[in-house]
């Protein structure tokens, strides 16, 4: 049988256990009552009464070690020589079997932050990164006996599951557009972390609530080459959207002339003159500098 099945065999119970303050009255009532058969044993030295004492003096101790308190959103988890008597998460002054062992569980919400990982990308290129996690202890029975501690459990497979994301997938894709990325589509590899990430919890009877990626970047010794490669892609796109535009403008010139409207005349344009007057304006439009335009002061026909 492996780990994760005998793991799955301990499920979370109630504890037999009762209000602690009806039992804190008999308790004050056992004392009060230890307290006079003394007196009256001790003064009328009457064996009777002083046996009933002595057997009132082992039973004050002996329920007084059953009480225990519960905060809210905490539990207990009983057990008796070695075996699991349920969990008791009922808040207030609460007794159970004296011989029961109690192991207070936080059931609160927690939340930690992993170590910035440096770890391969699925493109082999080095990145750093790190991610928050939020979670909760949903069963204390496997989170007491499922593994050995609970916590450093869900930090340690938190620490693994952020690095096996990571070789998953590339930190950019650049040009391509259907594949899924680490700095691009956060949403999908929070829930792909999520996901990851409970079902490597369950053996600790924890809930994971939420995964986000906090820190993500290339790695100091690649990180330069790499921000020269976004702006060259940047670059590319802006001049790939500029020319798309300045191609546009040209048509809608060269029409426009040649068309005319009802206050101006059309100017016909030869091949050639429409291939220079396109080749002009597209250097006009897509240029990074001003240019400079040349006059020709000559007839259309020099």
């Amino acid at each position: 049988m492996t780990t994760r099945e005998s793991a799955s065999n301990i499920v979370e119970a109630p504890a037999r256990s009762r209000g602690g303050v009806p039992i804190l009255v008999i308790d004050i009532a056992i004392l009060l009552a230890l307290v006079a058969l003394y007196i009256i044993g001790g003064i009328n030295g009457a064996f009777p009464l002083i046996l009933a004492a002595i057997v009132l003096s082992i039973a004050f101790p002996f329920v007084s070690i059953g009480f225990y308190m519960i905060q809210p959103n905490q539990s207990a988890v009983l057990t008796l020589f070695g075996d699991y008597r349920g969990s008791d998460a009922t808040p207030g002054l609460r007794w159970a079997n004296p011989l029961y062992v109690k192991k207070k569980v936080s059931l609160r919400v927690r939340n930690f932050t992993t170590q910035t990982s440096k770890v391969n990308d699925a493109r082999g290129n080095p990145i750093e990164i790190a991610a928050v996690v939020v979670w909760r202890v949903v069963d204390t029975a496997r989170a007491i006996f499922g593994v050995d501690s609970f916590t450093n459990y869900v930090q340690i497979q938190s620490e693994s599951a952020v690095r096996q994301l990571a070789r998953m997938y590339p930190y950019d894709a650049f040009d391509e557009t259907d594949v899924t990325t680490l700095i691009g589509d956060t949403s999908e590899i929070n829930e792909d972390l999520l996901v990851e990430l409970q079902d490597r919890a369950e053996d600790a009877g924890v809930e994971i609530m939420e995964t986000r990626i906090t820190d993500l970047a290339y790695a100091p010794e690649i990180a330069e080459s790499m921000l020269r490669r976004q702006q060259a892609a940047a670059i590319v796109a802006a001049r790939k959207k500029i020319v798309e535009g300045a191609v546009l403008m040209v048509r809608d010139a060269v029409a426009g002339l040649e068309e005319g409207d009802a206050d101006h005349d059309s100017i016909a344009l030869d091949e050639d003159r429409k291939a220079t007057f396109a080749a002009n304006l597209m250097t006009v439009i897509a240029s990074d500098q001003p240019t400079n335009p040349v006059v020709n002061v000559g007839t259309l026909s020099r």
